[in-house]
């Protein structure tokens, strides 16, 4: 295209704009002129060049540019879209959005004004916003292909700047530099370099021949060095455990179990019980051969087969440095130091004490084959039963309208009156006491009943005779019901009793492990059942298992339950002591560590968290 052409054309364009006609706010373009023109009405239109280049002008300055009203930042929008606000201004106000209109007010609205087309909505400061004349004629030559300005000329004439005609002289008669004939210090210096390299081998001009690789033939090759290092590194099997002295043919006594236990391995769930029972054997040649020995070895294969295997990194710690460093006795001053109070008059080692509900009376039982009632201030002891057996465990009824004491002696449990209390409260207690004709219990599948109520005269109370020996009673905090265990009673091993209808039954007919302690919750209808290894929580009304607690101990021995119903103790047998927080899991929160002693009983106090641990020896932690 030559210049005059590029000339016309550019007129042409700018007759093309002066063509274009608004009217009535209406946009019009014709089809077979290349131009698009605005004009409003009663207005005059100037010169499009002028227009065009204020157009411009306006474009490049940024003056009169307006702030926006959402100060939110550069963040997506979607973020907005379910709720109220657009962004925040300024001050930190909420911009709230406008309401939208709808689709038919949208019709009308643009039925009613002929310039809504120019309107656009601006989605990041929720406004409206209508183009000007300009911008709209910007619009349609951008959509066109154009320059946004019709003044500016994409393809200007070339001007060359160079003359092809010898004038006589250079164009610079500058003289050549020294650095032209001189030679350069620093390629010197790299050619050293380079020489130096060459001569000690770094620079290699020719490959080195790759030298053959012999490998054995019949050799593994994950024996190499760097087979190893690419592959896994063998991890040997661990190896079984050895046998104990339980598995001989001949083991000593204490290895043995009774048949009651063997008894009690059904009770329990098929991975709790032992896998081996230790059997005495005159000599070796009548061992007979072990039922499960292919068995093992099969799970042994299987272990070896498919199970992984990991390197566990062991830490050599201190024990003692990970003890906690428990503070001077100087400092938890003052603390009792002397004997307040002893309550002397039993001949045997006491084995079991109780306290009344007001705190007011203390009852303990011995081995002396008595039961005595103290008062707690004074030390003063206000009767004296003689039971004629060892007492293994006593507990007061927590109603202070029923002053009766529950009393475990030798095998069976007695009820008897303690005579404390108002005239109304004695004639209560000696009401419940009483017993009519009972009907036969427990007999509905013709067996023997598991408990009888019978009467004692001697003592005025109750005494009720079970199958086997009884080891623990707990009473209702409502002081009706109470409950006994009797660890080899199998099925019958934990009876719940009513004391008002001197009515008894065996809630359970299969429990996970030999029973050791039950005990009601102080405040729900919960039942807490401890066996040699767990705890189970049993829902009362619902008849179903809440939660298990596990201690981890070796053998629990007793529990005991906070009156808030939230904290749990358990003794055992080793001297280990775990506290529980039912709230928090049912692992222990903590676990308390003696020497190796029994605990018996467990209290803890009402108020406080307070216990106290009652050993087999003559003390008393608390």
């Amino acid at each position: 295209m030559g210049h005059n052409e590029r000339e016309h054309e550019h007129e042409g364009d700018d007759l093309s704009a002066d063509d274009s006609s608004w009217s009535d706010g209406v946009w019009s373009e014709d089809d077979g002129e290349d131009s698009v023109s605005f004009e409003d009405s009663g207005e005059g239109s100037g010169s499009d060049a002028e227009s065009d280049e204020a157009v411009a002008e306006e474009s490049d300055s940024s003056e009169d540019e307006v702030a926006p009203r959402n100060t939110v930042g550069d963040v997506p929008l979607e973020w907005y879209k379910d709720e109220e606000h657009i962004g925040y201004d300024i001050d930190g106000r909420k911009i709230k959005k406008r309401d939208r209109e709808g689709r038919i007010e949208a019709y009308l609205r643009n039925a009613d004004d002929a310039k809504n087309w120019r309107k656009i909505y601006d989605e990041y400061n929720d406004e409206e916003v209508q183009i000007t004349k300009e911008e709209a004629k910007i619009i349609s030559r951008l959509l066109k292909g154009r320059t946004p300005h019709a003044n500016v000329d994409p393809y200007p004439d070339y001007v060359d700047w160079f003359e092809y005609e010898d004038k006589g002289h250079p164009l610079s008669s500058a003289p050549e530099p020294k650095r032209r004939f001189v030679p350069s210090k620093w390629e010197q210096k790299k050619v050293v370099k380079l020489v130096r390299a060459i001569r000690n081998g770094w620079i290699k001009f020719d490959k080195p021949k790759e030298e053959t690789n012999l490998y054995l033939l019949w050799g593994d090759e994950t024996d190499t060095a760097d087979n190893k290092r690419q592959g896994l590194s063998y991890i040997p099997a661990p190896k079984p455990n050895l046998p104990g002295h339980e598995e001989s043919y001949n083991p000593s006594v204490e290895y043995i179990p009774t048949q009651e236990e063997i008894d009690s391995y059904q009770l329990m769930y098929e991975e709790d019980r032992p896998k081996f029972i230790p059997k005495r054997f005159e000599s070796l040649r009548s061992v007979p051969a072990y039922e499960k020995a292919l068995r093992e070895g099969f799970d042994r294969c299987l272990d070896l087969y498919l199970c992984p295997r990991t390197r566990k990194k062991r830490i050599n710690i201190d024990p003692e440095s990970l003890k906690p460093k428990l503070p001077s006795k100087k400092d938890l001053r003052p603390y009792p130091k002397t004997c307040y109070l002893e309550f002397k008059g039993h001949e045997g080692p006491v084995k079991s004490v109780s306290v009344e509900m007001t705190g007011q009376w203390l009852a303990s039982g011995s081995s002396d084959g008595t039961i005595r009632v103290w008062e707690v201030e004074t030390g003063r002891c206000l009767k004296v039963w003689n039971v004629g057996g060892d007492v293994c465990h006593i507990a007061w009824n927590p109603a202070p309208d029923r002053p009766i004491l529950a009393a475990i002696v030798e095998h069976d449990l007695l009820l008897i009156n303690a005579g404390v209390g108002s005239e109304e409260v004695q004639i209560r207690a000696k009401e419940l006491l009483q017993i009519g004709e009972m009907v036969p219990q427990d007999d509905t599948d013709g067996k023997k009943p598991a408990v009888r109520w019978m009467k004692h005269e001697k003592l005025d109370g109750i005494t009720l005779i079970h199958h086997k020996a009884v080891s623990n009673v707990d009473w209702h905090f409502k002081g009706d019901y109470f409950t006994t265990v009797v660890p080899s009673g199998n099925t019958k091993a934990v009876l719940l009793h009513q004391l008002s209808k001197k009515h008894s039954h065996h809630p359970f007919r299969k429990l996970p492990g030999l029973p050791v302690a039950a005990t009601f919750h102080p405040s729900e209808k919960m039942f807490f059942v401890a066996t040699k290894k767990f705890i189970q929580v049993y829902d009362l009304q619902k008849a179903q298992l809440v939660k298990k607690l596990e201690s981890g101990l070796r053998e629990i021995s007793s529990i005991s339950i906070h009156p808030g119903g939230d904290n749990v103790i358990v003794g055992s047998k080793d001297g280990k002591l775990c506290w529980f927080d039912t709230d928090l899991s049912t692992r222990p929160y903590k676990t308390l560590k003696y020497d190796s002693s029994l605990f018996n009983p467990l209290s803890l106090k009402e108020k406080d968290v307070i216990f106290q641990d009652l050993y087999m020896q003559p003390r008393l932690p608390i």
